[in-house]
């Protein structure tokens, strides 16, 4: 019989009890499927007492990660502790180095990391899988690594937080204020022990850019990525979209432009009947397109024990087959420079703002526009009280540079109450 591959797993939280349950529950199964049974050796986590739900009866435990990686019994180590550093970073480095492949859910790590650990890792003939880093149960690393391997990717597009969506979704189906919803899901237990990370779009900015590193060959570039987090969407903004047949989505939007690659994570306008428009709650939706295949939609589970324990699992069953492939989809010495470069894709514009209620404070506003090149799609003035009066402006294509310049100059005409919202409307 083939010998059994042998797990370490750090960290056993809702990921790492998921995956110790699904290889308790289906052990022949996946055997069967991966030519080789799978067991788990030893483990570690913060806590030995814990209740997790299921039994660790039987697995060897290290305090410290580290020693886990680096066990002779331990062929496979799984990194799902999380944090860009520390524990997290020491111990793959050390596995690395001790021999071992590895997998990890730690999008932070990799998008902070990840072209050093690659290098590291395929130096030395080892990979590094991280199915569960990206959209949960979502096998998108694997459609861009494998299925889609013989298309140009012309972008990459998706909602990949589900807190997010979920606060999104639930402000305009109860008629609730951001500040409200933000707190409900905290209460639920559903934001980040740092909600920036969440709502200030950074997770889904760390997993943008480790697809747009598969998709176009480039070194991962978190740095270069335009975020804008959800924290200025109004129930009025939720609204007046609704109105127009447009939904608002914290959309991640990566492509190669002539300029450089194009990388942002911040809110949209998308269609209401689009397949992005009508993802409800928690879900996670990715959206690849390429020049061979047209467009394809991935859609499911972005988050919890099941899914992302199955994308943990997705990896092992590969790595105990034999399949052995680069971490970013092509070696990590071959992989290029991402020059960055901010949106130049023209696309048409969504603009809210208040304006002081006098004569002549439309005109100048539309004058400005038209001052920065921005012929004006649609316009529409809402009820009001006096002092000022909220305006709503759909632009048609301009890019983001005349954009920007256009709202700096409104800033002079001395028209307006408070700053615009702008927000970019995304063809999908």
């Amino acid at each position: 019989m083939t010998a059994p591959l042998r797990l370490g797993i750090a960290g056993l939280g809702t990921v790492g009890a998921g995956v110790v349950r699904i290889l308790k529950t289906h052990p022949d199964l996946i055997a069967t499927r991966a030519g080789r049974p799978i067991e788990i050796t030893a483990v570690s986590a913060r806590s030995r007492d814990k209740d997790r739900g299921v039994s660790l009866a039987g697995f060897a435990w290290e305090d410290d990660p580290v020693k886990l990686a680096t066990r002779d019994d331990v062929d496979l180590y799984i990194e799902l502790m999380g944090g860009s550093d520390g524990p997290a970073k020491a111990s793959v480095e050390a596995a690395i180095a001790a021999g071992k492949d590895v997998v990890t859910a730690n999008k932070a790590m990799l998008a902070l990391h990840g072209q050093e650990l690659a290098e590291a890792a395929e130096a030395r003939d080892h990979v590094i899988r991280f199915e569960a880093a990206v959209a949960g149960g979502i096998p998108v690393v694997k459609a861009l690594t494998e299925g889609l391997a013989g298309n140009e990717i012309t972008r990459v597009m998706g909602v990949m937080n589900g807190t997010c969506n979920y606060i999104l979704t639930r402000m305009e189906s109860a008629g609730l204020p951001y500040d409200e919803v933000f707190a409900e899901a905290e209460a639920l237990g559903y934001l980040e022990a740092d909600p920036t990370l969440d709502v200030g779009g950074i997770d889904a900015g760390h997993k943008l850019s480790l697809l747009a590193s598969i998709a176009y060959g480039t070194k991962v570039n978190f740095g270069a990525m335009d975020l804008e987090g959800i924290e200025r969407i109004s129930i009025e903004d939720i609204r007046q979209a609704a109105d127009m047949g447009y939904r608002i989505k914290l959309l991640g939007v990566a492509q190669m432009t002539g300029r450089g690659l194009e990388q942002r994570m911040s809110p949209c306008l998308v269609p209401a009947t689009s397949p992005l428009g009508q993802l409800e709650g928690g879900t996670n939706m990715v959206v690849l397109e390429g020049d061979a295949v047209g467009q394809i939609v991935l859609r499911g589970a972005g988050a919890g024990a099941g899914p992302t324990a199955s994308a943990v699992m997705a990896d092992v069953i590969d790595i105990a087959r034999g399949t052995r492939l680069s971490t970013f989809g092509q070696p990590a010495t071959a992989l290029r420079p991402a020059r960055g470069a901010e949106a130049s894709v023209s696309a048409p514009y969504y603009l809210r703002m208040a304006l002081v209620d006098k004569p002549g404070a439309l005109a100048k506003i539309a004058a400005v526009l038209g001052d920065a090149g921005i012929s004006i799609d649609r316009m529409r003035q809402y009820g009001h009280d006096e002092p000022t009066a909220p305006v709503l402006i759909v632009t048609h294509k301009t890019t983001k540079t005349a954009l920007d310049e256009a709202i700096a100059a409104m800033g002079k005409t001395g028209v307006l109450s408070g700053d615009p919202v702008a927000i970019r409307i995304e063809e999908v």
